[in-house]
């Protein structure tokens, strides 16, 4: 019995200690390594760092921390901007159940295949991670549990990289586009200046005198030097830019210890004030405009248009950057190569425009406040548009000084002023258009002698103390006259037989009170402020006055229906826009025997002794044009401004048309103050 009561203790004992036996084997995980896997892939993709980090192997934890781990992920695809990033298994199952990895083994090696987005472009690759059994402790210190866990280098960002390297991103500059005129001269060009700097370490004792001095010679402040000096990043031993040197002449400077000297890349603009308000120029975005185009691949310190074509044409003469996403080893030196894209230049934008007639019609108005257009009235092509007074686009891009700035602000010219674009009251200029709807309409009789006497009409009564006046007492007076005398009655007397809605609807043949067909931001033209009111109004209106505004331009393309048989064409400011077959902007704006029957008539309006055209007459060509005052006053007899026209062209060669205002030219002649510079353009004018 005692023998018995032993051997039940025995077994009871043995399957205590078996039970303790089994609670302190290797509990297994049921996660199995596929899952680990994709799970590890699922975490990368949603970059969720945290997550892969927790299934790194402890030795591949012991040399990171989980900080350093998602740090480096990120910084890495933050500063190649990785976007849509794909992690993909790749694993192969084995071809046959012999090949099967026994349930045993303690490692496995899968492959993966990454793609993603940067902005180099795409990169692709495929990797093989090695996953490996472990085992893991537990919340009960008598258990631990077996995991799968990655065997994590830093190969697995990169397959090339390893410990110590680096992910590098290289940017370069896609050159700016320039802008040439018709013959290929240079309107807007890159180039080099030479930039001033100082390297604070060689100043020496003579650190004050020098500022002062270079503050003298630069025209600047000795403050605004020493601000650049006392920046963050300057160190003694580094060259810091203080300004370019006038004229690239470093001379002056020579004797200045600490001042050197660097090329650096500019915009260049030969043509300097002639073609400033066309051209424009370029600046340093600011930070306005860099929060407007964050998504356009624009930097701090990009150069972008901030005036003319510069601005206009920004988009197509911007260059595209190129990046280069490398991986470097600890030394710097270049390992492999991730992505790339390459610079590309802007386009290079070629003009109709001729940058010689350009200068020599600025030449003519440098001194005047004015607006000029001239066009190749056939086919629209624009030769020149001139704004005066004008300012040296060079300035803004060699850098501008507070004092040069505050003339050229303060001038009660107004040299920032693009007048080319405005609109202004066309005066008798806009009597050509006045008689063609006159003559098509057949409510004028260019053969007709009609009777006016005195200086002044009213038609009625009903215009109380209105009137309309005329310089020359020409009586009888006919078309030709009317146009040789410039005479605002028989104009205001045409348009009032016209009617208002008529003569509203064949203005409108001539697109006045629309937009011109061009990219350049032209103020559109307008007939009146809200639709003719009253005879009065467009009594005004017949000889060019009233609430009539066009731009200089507008009022050219208008007279180039003299010589394409009443038809205006497109007009063209490109290159590539005049290589396309030819087109017209407004088919019919007259009749073609109106055109040629104004066409001889201001060729009188020219050639005739006395008439107010006659000063841009030219013995041996056949100048033809028209004349033209526009009276800036608020009231009828009160006291005011004049502007003075002239739209000119040769009807015999019409290689050119020319149309000028000059503002101000009261007890100055009038119009006859413009004529003489009109024709010295014709003068010297060749086409080319």
């Amino acid at each position: 019995m005692k023998r018995r009561w032993l051997l039940v203790a025995a077994g009871v004992l043995a399957l205590v200690l078996v039970g303790c036996e089994q609670k302190e084997k290797v509990e297994e995980k049921v996660e199995q390594p596929e899952e680990a896997f994709q799970a590890y892939l699922a975490d990368w993709q949603s970059l969720n760092y945290a997550k892969m980090y927790d299934r790194l192997t402890p030795e591949a934890q012991a040399k990171i921390t989980r900080d350093d781990f998602a740090t480096r992920y990120k910084k890495i695809y933050d500063g190649i901007e990785a976007a849509s990033l794909a992690v993909v298994d790749r694993t192969q199952p084995p071809a046959s159940a012999e090949a099967s990895p026994t349930p045993e083994a303690a490692e496995r090696t899968m492959r993966y295949e990454v793609s993603l987005e940067t902005q180099a472009g795409p990169i692709r690759f495929d990797h093989e991670a090695r996953l490996v059994r472990v085992e893991m402790p537990t919340d009960d210190p008598k258990k631990t549990e077996r995991q799968w866990r990655i065997a994590w280098d830093p190969s697995l960002i990169f397959p090339r990289m390893a410990e110590g390297d680096k992910v590098r991103v290289q940017t370069s500059k896609g050159e700016r586009g320039e802008i040439l005129d018709r013959n290929g001269k240079e309107l807007a060009v890159n180039g080099k200046a030479l930039q001033l700097g100082i390297v604070p370490g060689q100043l020496g004792e003579a650190e004050d005198a020098t500022i002062a001095k270079l503050a003298e010679l630069l025209n600047i402040e000795p403050a605004d030097i020493r601000k650049k000096l006392e920046a963050k990043w300057v160190k003694p031993e580094l060259f810091v830019p203080i300004a370019m040197t006038p004229d690239d002449d470093p001379n002056p400077f020579a004797e200045l210890p600490g001042v050197q000297f660097q090329s650096k890349s500019v915009r260049l603009y030969p043509y300097g004030e002639a073609a400033a308000h066309l051209t424009g120029y370029v600046g340093e975005i600011s930070a306005e405009e860099l929060k407007k185009r964050k998504d356009q691949g624009y930097q701090s310190g990009d150069p972008i248009g901030k005036a003319g074509l510069e601005q206009v044409f920004e988009e197509r003469l911007r260059g595209q950057g190129g990046v280069r996403i490398t991986i470097a080893d600890a030394d710097g030196r270049e390992k492999a190569v991730l992505a790339e894209k390459s610079a590309e230049p802007g386009d290079t934008i070629k003009l109709t425009v001729d940058a010689d007639l350009q200068e020599r019609v600025y030449a003519e108005l440098k001194a005047d406040e004015a607006s000029a257009a001239a066009i190749q009235p056939l086919s629209g092509e624009i030769l020149a548009l001139v704004s005066s007074p004008s300012y040296d686009p060079n300035a803004f891009v060699r850098g501008l000084s507070a004092e040069q700035y505050a003339a050229w602000n303060d001038d009660p010219r107004h040299p920032f002023l693009n007048r080319f674009t405005k609109a202004y009251a066309p005066g008798s200029a806009f009597k050509v258009a006045t008689a063609a709807i006159g003559l098509d309409l057949g409510k004028l009789d260019p053969d007709e002698n009609r009777t006016i006497e005195g200086l002044t009409w009213t038609k009625d009564k009903s215009w109380g103390s209105y009137y309309v006046k005329r310089v020359h007492a020409v009586n009888p007076v006919n078309l030709a006259k009317a146009l040789i005398y410039s005479d605002n009655i028989y104009f205001a007397q045409t348009a009032v037989q016209v009617g208002a809605e008529a003569f509203a609807a064949e203005a409108a043949k001539f697109g006045i009170g629309e937009a011109l067909p061009l990219p350049y931001p032209f103020k559109a033209s307008q007939l009146a402020n809200k639709g003719i009111r009253g005879e009065v109004q467009l009594a005004d209106t017949g000889y060019g006055q009233g609430e009539l505004t066009m731009t200089s331009l507008h009022v050219a393309l208008v007279f180039s229906a003299l010589v394409n048989g009443g038809n205006i064409p497109y007009p063209l400011l490109t290159e590539e826009d005049a290589d396309q077959p030819a087109r017209l902007w407004r088919e019919g704006a007259m009749k073609p025997e109106t055109a040629e029957l104004l066409k001889k008539d201001l060729l009188q309006a020219v050639s005739t002794p006395g008439g107010v055209g006659h000063g841009a007459y030219i013995q041996g060509a056949s100048i033809a044009g028209k004349t033209g005052t526009a009276e800036i006053k608020l009231t009828k007899d009160g006291p005011g401004t004049e502007n003075g026209w002239f739209v000119g062209f040769d009807a015999a060669n019409p290689e050119l048309l020319l149309s000028v205002m000059v503002e101000n030219v009261k007890g100055r002649g009038g119009s006859a103050y413009v004529t003489p510079k009109v024709k010295h353009v014709f003068e010297q004018y060749k086409p080319g």
